[in-house]
């Protein structure tokens, strides 16, 4: 039988575990996991076989990053973030897949895609400029995907809105650092980047609306189904699946804190109120894990019977991603406020893994309104419209 990552994942926990702490006072992975990763192959689960990837269905990449995500949130997250950018990468001109993996197939790209830098056309390309926050695992990665508005000659965004996705290599913009100062992730070190009026050729840029319709993929000429699956299906995957791991690393921080423990009340073990909630806990859990998975499933058979995944079904699964993630932290909540004054030391993983998982959930795909809405509208026929198509 083929070892997979996750197998090389659980060869290495004991070192993820003692480095995520590490990385938690450092605000970034450690040198030590990210050379671990790459190792593993972690990163490479999405890529194309042509560059050493693997093209693995959604699921096993949801799978290993809930596994490195229970063991260390913060590698969990990046696995997750960065891991997705080789899907997209796919599809974009090939001339950037050879530049950015050519050389060295366990080369990272960042992101973040949120528009906050214009980019003015000029011949042959754009002049680039603006600041991000949250490039998670940026110290790591030697090159970046940014969200930019489309701006008009004198470098002003134009009005109807129009968003790029452009792509520099490190040399192109700066990490700000001392930027990622945050109660929860700390080892995500998700710092902030700058470009100053950097050249990004045409054929490093990508048309950010047709990355999110599958326009680009078809355009690209795909035919594999991983690279048919819907951006809003696969970006908001990697988070989410971190956030369940990270939950799911909790639940374990708790059961080998309580097994021993002596409280107000005598043994914990003999506690049913503690053994309910302790249940309860692991039960939602595990509905998280499952109803997230069951759902990229779904989706990658809709895609892989040649059918288009209509917008309803695009939100309904984010729905079920938005609320697989809410599930999984309130369950979180429920263990660590039985846990007892000991467990907030900073000592103690516990505490790091409730930080995390509230850190993951402030994410803006974990926001429930918008897909919720959308969801809810479609399911009456109804097309919603505007900015309740955002992110679906």
């Amino acid at each position: 039988m083929t070892e997979r990552v996750i197998d090389r994942v659980m060869d290495i926990a004991d070192q993820l575990r003692e480095q995520g702490a590490e990385a938690e006072k450092i605000g970034q992975l450690t040198d030590q996991t990210a050379k671990a990763m790459k190792a593993a192959g972690n990163i490479r689960l999405l890529q194309p076989s042509k560059y050493n990837g693997f093209e693995v269905h959604p699921r096993e990449f949801a799978e290993t990053v809930m596994a490195t995500a229970s063991l260390d949130p913060a590698a969990g997250w990046v696995n997750g973030v960065v891991g997705v950018h080789p899907y997209q990468l796919a599809y974009a001109d090939p001339r950037v897949a050879e530049e950015i993996w050519g050389a060295d197939v366990d080369t990272w790209v960042a992101s973040p895609y949120a528009p906050q830098g214009v980019a003015k056309p000029v011949e042959g390309g754009y002049i680039f400029n603006g600041r991000w926050q949250f490039s998670s695992g940026t110290d790591q990665c030697e090159w970046i995907i940014l969200g930019a508005m489309l701006g008009d000659a004198e470098g002003k965004p134009l009005m109807p809105p129009r968003m790029l996705h452009m792509i520099l290599p490190r040399k192109d913009y700066e990490i700000v650092e001392d930027s990622w100062n945050v109660v929860g992730l700390r080892g995500t070190g998700s710092k902030d980047v700058i470009v100053r009026d950097a050249f990004v050729p045409d054929y490093r840029t990508m048309d950010a609306t047709e990355v999110m319709d599958g326009t680009a993929q078809r355009k690209a000429g795909m035919s594999s189904t991983l690279y048919l699956m819907p951006w809003s299906t696969m970006f908001p995957l990697g988070i989410t699946s971190a956030v369940i791991g990270i939950a799911e690393g909790a639940l374990a921080a708790h059961l080998d804190y309580q097994r021993d423990r002596v409280g107000a009340y005598g043994a914990v073990k003999d506690d049913p109120y503690v053994m309910y909630a302790i249940g309860e806990a692991a039960a939602d859990i595990n509905a998280a894990r499952q109803e997230l998975l069951a759902n990229v499933d779904r989706i990658y058979s809709i895609v892989d019977s040649g059918k288009e995944v209509s917008f309803e079904d695009r939100a309904a699964g984010r729905r079920t991603q938005v609320r697989a993630a809410w599930r999984a932290v309130a369950a979180v909540d429920q263990i660590f406020a039985r846990s007892g004054g000991n467990a907030l030391r900073m000592d103690k993983p516990l505490q790091r893994f409730w930080r995390d998982a509230h850190a993951g959930l402030a994410h803006a795909i974990h926001i429930p309104g918008t897909p919720y809405h959308a969801s809810a509208l479609s399911s009456f026929g109804v097309d919603p419209e505007g900015p309740l198509r955002a992110l679906i």
